[in-house]
């Protein structure tokens, strides 16, 4: 999971883009006898009627399980 805010003029499929690209090339690097391959997909959603407290206690309480 992450939580990212962002200005609208950043897509929400150019910070996938980003973040896997960085992710795979730094995964690569250092891991370079398995090579990571990301999936073309990914789910994006809005938090409009959610506070970033609620968001936040969220996510802290899945990577617990």
């Amino acid at each position: 999971h992450l939580f990212i805010s962002s200005p609208p003029q950043n897509s929400p499929s150019l910070i996938v883009n980003w973040l896997k690209g960085i992710s795979a090339r730094m995964y690569n690097y250092w891991y370079g006898d398995t090579p990571i391959r990301w999936t073309n997909s990914y789910y994006v959603g809005t938090a409009r009627t959610v506070t970033a407290a609620t968001i936040k206690k969220y996510v802290e309480e899945k990577k617990s399980r």
